[in-house]
């Protein structure tokens, strides 16, 4: 297919250059046994110091280990109802609970984790587990190609290249006291490690070194209708609003799995240069001009589009006979 359109297909977004029909993956080894934990503190448990310093420790944790953060709100009966915002912490190492152990007593002491809060088993396993399937259940389960779910939701995303302070990370938590965040949660998810290692031109995905960790506000709703949707997705724009001086800047980065029609659309998916850059530096930065040139060479009347693909720089109008 060439150089450019194999560099393009990987990482330039779904359904700009074609219909991929198989692909062949070069898969990671990993150990015969991995360490989970999956930590809870709330606000009085200091969830926002802990989160202010994960900021500093995650990203610069070695490659073996990986450890996102979730924070939402629950609902306590003991307190009468009482809205708690928690924060959970879950990490995935590969090896086993002496060196998950010792490794956090070294890099985050803070967070208290003991012999008890870790779990071995098998990687497979894992996934089962942050998935939140039950104990037991096969992994079958992941070869099910239907929805676990049927709500709608709202995701966005930011990069933050700079640590929040803890004024900056409160005024966040406010946000999941309103009533519509009731199945809301923020995610932040590190990078570092091979991140850093991997050029931005390298492939279409241009998010790496310079960037601590990427967070998702995401809301979830089980009602339809227009006014139910809106009353959800306001929750979440204002939550991206706040979130402005705290982020990427020049452009404002986005990460396109998480697409946000927010950010730029053309309904009609015959979209010019201008209005695609408006989206299309947010995802790629500057290999959005690589990609154009790329899909002006494979597909120049632009018969694979969507809302926010991949243009040509030229659309040919089709001629009549």
């Amino acid at each position: 297919m060439g150089e450019d359109l194999f560099w393009a297909i990987r990482g330039g977004g779904g359904a700009s250059f074609g219909v991929i029909t198989a692909w062949k993956l070069q898969l990671v080894d990993v150990p015969e046994k991995v360490t989970i934990f999956s930590v809870n503190r709330n606000l009085e448990q200091n969830a926002t110091k802990l989160v202010h310093r994960w900021q500093y420790v995650a990203p610069n944790l070695p490659e073996d280990i990986l450890m996102v953060v979730l924070v939402r709100r629950v609902n306590s009966s003991i307190r009468g109802e009482k809205k708690i915002i928690q924060a959970t912490f879950n990490s995935l190492f590969l090896g086993e609970i002496d060196d998950l152990l010792s490794l956090m007593q070294q890099s985050f002491p803070e967070l208290g984790i003991k012999r008890e809060d870790c779990s071995e088993m098998s990687w497979i396993q894992s996934v089962l587990f942050f998935a939140e399937f039950p104990n037991g259940v096969s992994s079958d389960v992941l070869l099910n190609r239907v929805p676990l779910t049927t709500l709608y939701f709202k995701a966005k995303s930011d990069y933050v290249q700079e640590p929040i302070p803890e004024y900056g990370l409160d005024g966040m938590w406010k946000f999941l006291y309103k009533n519509e965040a009731d199945m809301a949660s923020m995610a932040f998810i590190p990078y570092g490690g091979r991140m850093n290692e991997i050029s931005e031109s390298a492939l279409p995905f241009p998010h790496r070194a310079g960037n601590l960790y990427i967070i998702q506000p995401i809301l979830y709703w089980n009602k339809s209708g227009n006014a139910e949707s809106e009353r959800h997705i306001n929750w979440i724009r204002r939550v991206y609003s706040y979130m402005a001086p705290y982020v990427s800047r020049f452009p404002r980065a986005a990460y396109i799995n998480y697409r946000d029609l927010d950010i730029g659309v053309n309904n009609k998916g015959n979209t010019s240069y201008a209005q695609a850059s408006i989206w299309g530096f947010k995802y790629f930065k500057n290999n959005f001009n690589r990609l154009v040139r790329i899909k002006t060479m494979v597909d120049p009347t632009n018969f694979f589009r969507n809302e926010q693909s991949i243009p040509p720089l030229m659309i040919e109008k089709s001629k009549g006979k």
